[in-house]
């Protein structure tokens, strides 16, 4: 009588778990996991922000900008100074240019990850 209450128990956990197993799948089918390339792609589209180029300090790679809000920092607009990640970015630039560019906090300082001509 002990060996069927064992099997009847064990049986009853495989269905358990082929049961998790196959709704994990089903939702795993549902939502794709997105590449990293695509993820960083999406991240960066979203966290484009507006601005306008009002300073460039080439030499100590740093750029003022008038922008608008930075949704991934929760910063409201305003103009301030950013260290730009790459200072070529700024040769192609000129105060008054229109601009659109993605910033991040890094070790305690704002830091332009990306920049462009507006459209």
């Amino acid at each position: 009588m002990k060996s069927n209450s064992v099997r009847c128990t064990l049986t009853a956990l495989a269905l358990m778990a082929a049961s998790w197993a196959h709704a994990a799948g089903d939702q795993a089918l549902q939502q794709p996991p997105l590449s990293a390339s695509a993820q960083a792609s999406t991240a960066d589209a979203s966290a484009m922000t507006d601005g306008e180029v009002r300073r460039i300090d080439a030499a100590n790679k740093k750029i003022t900008l008038k922008h608008g809000e930075i949704k991934n920092l929760e910063m409201p607009p305003m103009t301030m100074v950013f260290q730009v990640e790459d200072a070529s970015a700024l040769e192609k630039l000129k105060v008054g240019d229109k601009v659109r560019f993605a910033a991040e906090k890094r070790a305690g300082a704002l830091v332009v990850t990306r920049i462009e001509a507006a459209k």
